[in-house]
């Protein structure tokens, strides 16, 4: 048994180590400066309560970008130097982001004991690589990003760091299942290398019918593509849907993750799953070939998702309707019925008139998702969902982008149970059209201003929220643009108070609300590694089922020229 002594280590604060809604971003050669990365995490620590970090087991493993094997061994070396008494490191250093919160709320160690919270590496959606980007989150209990109140701590502590404590230990091979044992000052110290898969896997039969999904993807009638972009979530594909689901290995696409994600940019949109959209029959380019019933693919750490009909988008907006209109009919882990559902405020509406159909509790909150972790552990929230590709629901507290494809597919399996030996099957198109005919259409789309200056982006926001204390301008405006478009009625900058914690969060976003149940909303966006990132939003509602097979750049025509 290798033995060490803690060894605390003197260092300096870096400017700029605030965590963003998702964990801290930034460049691969930020974060590989001296004591860059360790100031974070001995900052992170020293905001945890003790009983947390004293004697208590925690999970670090990632998306498997580049870095992340280096990132493991230092942060193993500095849980045993701040006392931690084992830790948990997926095989090879992958988890996916919601397997990771899986593992926190399920996996039970030898003794009895869970994990106590979980470091996440990851730059979610954004490139990896020796230039591109590296991120680093911290997961509380249970299995949900770092409240507000941590992470101000953790920024307040990175301003006035002195040291950090670690330990000189042998590195951990990370690529062998099994438990590796040190002496750490006369106590033991545990790492604890496991089969990345199965904790998750487990969950998810636990949730969906996997027969019944099974039937649907046996069917000759039913093709199925999945694209895991080269991100983590190749570590769960082949083991989910084709050794359990009995899918092809054909339709699985780039389900080999690596740490640059292949060269390409892991984010599941129409513009960077190109080989996917493609083989969906979306792409300008025509292929011979009849494109799949399905198709998926996942972002880097696999928290998002995007879905495709044949030769249809499913915007992610509409996605997360339809799966809460769906999900007690199709999911037995909601057989007795939704709880609540919830909307990040950039999100279409799309979810809001579901709720009101089914009566169900509703709340938009802020972008970020430990609002809805909030919801969840006080039970009012079963599903929810963010514009950006983002779905899920309580059984863990991250978005989960393998979950959304299951109840997908769960969906489809459900509308086509008696329909398998039929002539045609319910397709993703059919469902989606099915349902803006029931509920009307919200057309949406969403415009990104990247690596803006943050001093002129703030200008902007201020100048715009100025503007919203004079309506009959804003609409004087509107209509000298376009006089078909529909009176502004109300303007704000949202915040939200929890209903659960009270806590209240401010400039959040600033809207402008259309009498016809329009929207336009800008926000900036803390997700990217450098610069700012101004979002706009923009919404059409359609009621006249006359009016909702309309091209989406038609209906929102006369709101973008608003804009």
């Amino acid at each position: 048994m290798s033995s060490g002594q803690v060894r605390k280590v003197e260092t300096t604060p870096f400017d700029g180590q605030k965590p963003g809604t998702s964990g801290l971003r930034k460049k691969v050669k930020v974060f590989t400066q001296p004591h860059y990365l360790q100031n974070f995490v001995q900052s992170t620590f020293n905001a945890l309560p003790s009983d947390q970090v004293k004697g208590a087991r925690i999970v670090v493993s990632g998306d498997g970008r580049y870095f992340s094997k280096d990132a493991i061994e230092i942060i193993i070396k500095m849980a045993a130097g701040n006392g931690v008494r084992s830790v948990w490191v997926g095989q090879n250093g992958l988890l996916s982001t919601p397997a990771v919160s899986a593992v926190v709320r399920e996996r039970v160690g030898a003794d009895g004991s869970k994990s106590s919270g979980a470091f996440i590496l990851t730059a979610s959606h954004n490139p990896g690589g020796p230039n591109e980007d590296f991120g680093i989150k911290y997961n509380m209990g249970n299995g949900g990003p770092a409240p507000e109140s941590i992470t101000d701590k953790i920024y307040e502590n990175t301003t006035k760091i002195k040291e950090y404590f670690t330990v000189d230990l042998p590195d951990v091979d990370i690529t062998k299942v099994g438990v590796t044992t040190f002496s750490v000052e006369g106590g033991t110290f545990d790492v604890d290398v496991f089969d990345s898969a199965s904790d998750y896997v487990k969950l998810m039969k636990s949730i969906f019918d996997f027969a019944s999904i099974r039937k649907l993807l046996s069917s000759p009638k039913f093709s199925f593509c999945y694209d895991a972009l080269h991100g983590v979530a190749g570590a769960y594909a082949n083991r989910i849907f084709v050794e359990e689901l009995g899918a092809k290995e054909s339709s699985l696409l780039n389900c080999v993750p690596k740490e640059d994600f292949g060269g390409g940019h892991p984010d599941p949109n129409l513009t960077y799953a190109k080989e996917l959209v493609a083989r969906m029959g979306l792409s300008k380019s025509n292929t011979a070939d009849e494109p799949p019933e399905f198709g998926a693919a996942a972002d880097g750490d696999a928290d998002r998702n995007m879905i495709l009909g044949k030769r249809f988008f499913v915007t992610p907006s509409d996605s997360v309707a339809i799966i809460a209109a769906n999900a007690v009919e199709a999911i037995p882990y909601f057989k007795t019925g939704l709880k609540g559902v919830a909307r990040s405020m950039p999100t279409s509406a799309a979810l809001d008139v579901v709720a009101k159909h089914l009566n169900l509790k509703f709340f938009e909150v802020p972008t970020g998702w430990k609002f809805f972790g909030n919801l969840m552990d006080a039970g009012l929230c079963s599903v929810c969902g963010e514009e950006s590709f983002g779905t899920g629901s309580d059984h863990i507290r991250e978005k989960d982008g393998i979950w959304a494809v299951l109840a997908w597919l769960s969906i489809l399996a459900y509308k086509n149970k008696e329909n398998l030996g039929g002539e045609k099957l319910v397709s993703v198109e059919d469902i989606v059209r099915k349902h803006w005919a029931t509920f009307g259409r919200h057309y949406y789309t969403r415009y990104d201003y990247e690596n803006v200056d943050a001093g002129k982006a703030k200008e902007l926001m201020a100048s715009l929220v100025k503007l919203q204390s004079d309506l009959s301008e804003v609409n004087k405006i509107v209509k000298g643009i376009r006089s078909d478009v529909s009176n502004v009625v109300n303007a704000d900058e949202f915040e939200y108070k929890d209903p659960v914690d009270g806590s209240i969060s401010k400039h959040q976003g600033i809207r402008y609300l259309f009498e016809d149940g329009s929207r336009l909303v800008f926000r900036l966006s803390g997700t990217g590694s450098e610069g700012a990132t101004i979002r706009l939003y923009i919404e059409q509602y359609e009621k006249d089922p006359s009016k909702i097979g309309r091209e989406s750049s038609e209906a929102l025509g006369p709101l973008v020229s608003c804009s």
